[in-house]
């Protein structure tokens, strides 16, 4: 975790959101209820930063600095995705552009794909990679902390920024780990977004999207990392 202090907010404060998503707002206004939490959007801002990191890190990084650049307030920027461990990590920071194996990172012309689609097309290229044998459990993986839950091992990733000024800034990278379903047809949960119904948590035999809010939010990968800048700022004061 990169901590640069942030110091003197306390209270209730206007705090932007960089995203244009209206779940990921309804997160993080439930884990930060004492504070006001608002999009670009809520006040008819334009903002769409290009997001060219390489990691999820560099890219919240991008969308925080973007947005304080127009408001000069407190901001909160995370990117999120999820990272199948068949697929070498995939989709990755490209999540939300993924639109199958021709185009990983939406970038020769897989525009417009439903959500559906994407978890279709995710389910597939990891069964096609296991069913190559392109990717096994060794000691060299396990070491590296993949496959904790065979296979379909997957987890989401979530970076999230608290970000007050150019080089004042507090971060941290959480994870969820889980698994990818392997038919279609079991996804299920009409709860969360993107790809919590072909998301299986270990031990529950539930996806992510059969949870409650509250549920998700206690184990989520972006709710450990809400929680704990949520702290940081709490110990700022």
């Amino acid at each position: 975790m990169d901590t640069n202090a942030v110091k003197g907010y306390s209270g209730n404060m206007k705090i932007y959101l960089a995203t244009g998503n209206k779940n990921k707002k309804r997160e993080i206004q439930e884990i930060f209820p004492q504070h006001t939490i608002v999009t670009p959007a809520d006040e008819g801002i334009d903002f769409d930063p290009e997001e060219t990191g390489n990691t999820f890190l560099a890219n919240s990084l991008i969308k925080a600095r973007a947005l304080w650049q127009i408001t000069h307030c407190p901001v909160i920027a995370d990117d999120s995705g999820i990272c199948v461990d068949a697929l070498g990590g995939r989709p990755g920071i490209y999540s939300s552009r993924y639109a199958g194996p021709e185009h990983p990172d939406n970038a020769d012309g897989g525009k417009g794909v439903s959500q559906a689609d994407k978890n279709r097309f995710l389910i597939a290229e990891t069964d096609t990679a296991i069913e190559n044998g392109l990717t096994k459990i060794t000691d060299e993986a396990k070491s590296k902390g993949l496959f904790k839950n065979g296979l379909r091992s997957a987890h989401y990733t979530c970076a999230m920024v608290f970000f007050t000024d150019w080089f004042e800034y507090s971060a941290t990278v959480q994870t969820m780990e889980g698994s990818i379903i392997e038919r279609i047809e079991d996804a299920r949960g009409t709860g969360g977004f993107g790809y919590d119904p072909i998301f299986l948590l270990p031990g529950q035999q539930k996806t992510a999207a059969e949870l409650t809010d509250a549920e998700k939010n206690a184990i989520s990968h972006r709710g450990k990392a809400a929680r704990i800048i949520q702290k940081i700022l709490e110990d700022s004061h």
